[in-house]
Formats: structure tokens, C-alpha cells, sequence
């Protein structure tokens, strides 16, 4: 349990230390001066199942910090059990030109209804979940088509699950 805890700070502490780095370096990859927004639907990832979001950075600019907003639905089985999901999470890309590398941070709430006792959800309970995010995203420079892949981390007490992952396609704008 303690492992987890480290390995969980010690991420969080790396992804600062690039924060800080990048901040300082004053780096400018925006070749157009306008920030890069994204609409997206995700399989997987950090929504959980399936999702619709939205992504933006805060500052003009198509790499550095930015942030994501997302609703989905799961139907988990029978007895009209069923779970929305609503992913937040801060993330960093990472990159030059259409390609980046991004690392994120965030939570996803579960809203559940019905009969489900699984692992992950508590029977008619609110819960929230940790994430994290190491995906590849393919992103043009003014709009178009967009693209990401990676690894998406999810915890809660007492549960790791290290290797799931996510894949998203959308219009960057």
C-alpha cells in the first residue's frame, strides 16, 4: 500500500517538476498563437467505458498545461444498474508541430444506481476514482482530425489498475 502512495507522489511531484521546467524554459511550440481546443469521444481511458469530452489549454499556446471535461454512461449489468461517469483531470502535452506526449492528473466521479457491488462501484453511492494519463495525441497545428493513445491508470483505496488504457478520436479547433 505504501508502494502505491510513493509511486502515486512520486508522479505527481515529476509532473510538477516539468511544469515548473517548462514555465521557465519559455519554450514557444505555438506556431499559430492560439490555444488548441479539442472535442473528443474516448473509449476506455480516463472516463472509464465510453465518453464524450472537451480539452483546452489554459494559455495561447498548443502545448503546456491544459484540461479536461467529460460525461459518460455505463449500463453494468441487470437490475436497471447503471453508473454515469464524469472525468476532470489536469494534463500536459509535451511536443512540437502535430505530435505530443501527454501526462495527466485527475478524478473521475461515478454516479451509481441499481444493484452493482463490483470492485470499482459501491451499490447506489457516489465514489471517485484517480487517473492518470501517458498517452501519444496527434493533433494538428490549425483543425482538423485528432487522435490519442496510451495508458490510463486508475486507482481508488486498495485498488491499482496499472495497464488500462484509453483511445480517443476527435476534432481539434
Amino acid at each position: 500500500m505504501k508502494t502505491k502512495y510513493t509511486a502515486i507522489l512520486i508522479f505527481v511531484l515529476l509532473f510538477f517538476s516539468v511544469l515548473v521546467k517548462g514555465q521557465e524554459s519559455g519554450s514557444t511550440s505555438s506556431e499559430n498563437g492560439k490555444r488548441a481546443q479539442n472535442i473528443f469521444v474516448e473509449l476506455g481511458g480516463q472516463g472509464l467505458l465510453f465518453t464524450a469530452n472537451y480539452d483546452s489549454r489554459f494559455s495561447k499556446r498548443r502545448d503546456g498545461l491544459g484540461g479536461r471535461a467529460g460525461i459518460g454512461y455505463i449500463s453494468t449489468g441487470g437490475d436497471n444498474a447503471s453508473t454515469m461517469t464524469v472525468p476532470l483531470s489536469l494534463n500536459y502535452l509535451l511536443g512540437k508541430g502535430r505530435q505530443f506526449f501527454e501526462i495527466g492528473l485527475g478524478a473521475t466521479l461515478l454516479a451509481t444506481s441499481g444493484n452493482d457491488n463490483s470492485f470499482l462501484f459501491n451499490e447506489n453511492n457516489n465514489n471517485i476514482i484517480g487517473t492518470m494519463s501517458f498517452s501519444y495525441r496527434l493533433q494538428p497545428i490549425d483543425r482538423g482530425f485528432s487522435f490519442r493513445a496510451g495508458l490510463t491508470p486508475i486507482f481508488k483505496k486498495n485498488v491499482f489498475i496499472p495497464y488500462y488504457a484509453g483511445l480517443s478520436l476527435g476534432y481539434s479547433f
